[in-house]
């Protein structure tokens, strides 16, 4: 090769090194601008009210046909122990939305319904899991049911919500010419506080005349919400929270008709709702097919806590109901959907709890949250998707305030310690025994006492109630050890 040759040679291949190095440099760069996914996902998070954990097909219905839901179950991954923060209605949304057990900011109850808790709402320090994602670029849409504060400081709009759609109380009717007329005839006598569950809806604060049944009009308003971002050309969060199957039990004739083989009305009315919320949400799904979302979009779905068996619902095999800290009362349904991101047909059989959300959401698209958030969840997402626990050797908690005594429980591993109804401490190898049935306390006394004294060092990161539903309960709770906890980690009987 001539000196030329070899000169030009060397000048090439420099300029190729540098140029790949460049490249190299500029793809880092842009990396750093990415989630670790490598787009930001659309996320459909759907929250259903009072749904119990055998009441979808999926999770073993035999009466209750939820096609849409058990596709979307069937190519995703269902989890068989995902537990909820609280068991009943307003904590539990607030553990959902703040990442923390209710008992540690406040929100220990439910808030009280008409008017009772005007002024009072989530405390406006704790930020809402849909900032961050705002803050990172997200559209972020709430439908549905709030309850968890009705004035200003703390509507949907001001908690990080760029769009709502619903109602701010615990509850509603489901038919609009039912409760039209009931809240005209509430304002024309003059009353001072109108029921909470007959309150015209609302968008983004201003009350607005809805003609849908309830699920129907949310299921729509999702669909609008979805095609919105789509023409904001931004990726969104999408908190859709039905009210069903909550009571008060009303369902359309045409879904009632589906189920007539069921016998008993409460279970027929209900089995119709839960069916309203399939509907739904197979519009939901061609809506995002359609506008070419739904490949990027993480479905994911659970209801709020167990479902209320003296209304209709079904929590088999699990004992205990909406309310306990049995099974039955915060173990839920649930299933992650996203194609070809996660396992299609799986079981993930490691307790997850509605606390992870947060950081596990904000992880996936990217968003940062402040470094002085205090978070009880964690990001599970590398251990749900290598198939570990991702809380071993980890504790979860749940507890329930009763009039003058505390229902509680706690689960690590495979071992759950529970307390009810001031009955003795109970142990279960919840992973062999998910029905509750065989206590093993006086056969492993070391696991059970190291479970309640976790529990009671848990109990002291707790504050005072901000709030008391039934409002009867705070006189209860100054005059009695209710504050203290009684004896409720005492385990000797003597």
């Amino acid at each position: 090769m001539s000196i030329r040759n070899i000169v030009l040679f060397v000048v090439i291949s420099l300029l190729t090194f540098n140029s790949c190095k460049e490249k190299e440099k500029n793809t880092t760069d842009l990396a750093e601008y990415k989630t670790p996914l490598n787009l930001p996902p659309n996320i459909l998070f759907i929250l259903c009210d009072d749904l119990g954990y055998a009441d979808v097909g999926f999770n073993g219905s035999t009466d209750i046909t939820t096609p849409n839901l058990d596709q979307l179950a069937q190519d995703g991954t269902i989890f068989t122990a995902a537990y909820v923060a609280h068991p009943f209605c307003g904590p539990s949304r607030a553990a959902l939305l703040t990442g923390r057990y209710p008992h540690t900011i406040g929100s220990q109850f439910n808030l009280p319904a008409n008017g009772a808790s005007t002024g009072k709402g989530i405390t406006a320090q704790e930020q809402f899991i849909s900032v961050p994602m705002q803050e990172a670029g997200y559209y972020t849409g709430a439908i549905g049911k709030w309850h968890l504060g009705e004035t200003t400081a703390y509507h949907p709009n001001n908690r990080g919500f760029d769009d709502f759609y619903g109602f701010l109380a615990g509850g509603h009717k489901y038919f609009p010419e039912e409760y039209r007329q009931q809240y005209k005839r509430q304002k024309e006598a003059g009353a001072k506080i109108i029921n909470d569950y007959v309150l015209p809806l609302e968008h983004n604060g201003t009350t607005l005349q809805e003609n849908e049944y309830l699920t129907d009009a949310f299921s729509r308003e999702a669909s609008r919400f979805i095609r919105e971002a789509k023409n904001k050309n931004k990726p969104f969060f999408l908190y859709l929270a039905y009210n069903a199957p909550h009571v008060p039990l009303e369902a359309k004739k045409e879904d009632l008709d589906k189920f007539k083989h069921i016998e008993d009305k409460d279970r027929r009315t209900y089995a119709a709702m839960v069916y309203a919320i399939d509907r739904g949400v197979g519009s939901i799904v061609k809506n995002l097919k359609k506008t070419g979302q739904f490949e990027n979009t993480l479905i994911i779905f659970l209801s709020d806590n167990g479902g209320h068996t003296g209304h209709g619902a079904n929590n088999f095999p699990l004992t205990g109901r909406k309310g306990d800290t049995w099974e039955g009362g915060y173990r839920v349904p649930m299933f992650f959907h996203w194609p070809n991101k996660i396992p299609k047909g799986q079981k993930f059989d490691f307790p997850v709890s509605s606390l992870d959300f947060y950081p596990t959401l904000n992880y996936l698209a990217g968003a940062t949250i402040p470094e002085n958030k205090i978070l009880d969840g964690k990001n599970i997402w590398k251990a749900f998707t290598s198939n570990q626990n991702p809380h071993d050797k980890e504790t979860l908690f749940a507890m329930r305030h009763r009039e003058g005594y505390t229902d509680v429980a706690a689960r690590q591993n495979d071992w759950k310690a529970v307390k009810v109804h001031q009955e003795p401490w109970k142990l279960y190898n919840i992973t062999n025994d998910i029905s509750e049935k065989t206590d093993l306390s006086t056969e492993q006394p070391a696991i059970l006492e190291k479970l309640v004294t976790e529990t009671e060092n848990w109990s002291k990161t707790h504050t005072e109630p901000l709030w008391f539903d039934p409002l009867y309960l705070e006189q209860m709770w100054n005059d009695s050890t209710m504050a203290t906890f009684n004896q409720t980690f005492k385990i000797s009987q003597d």
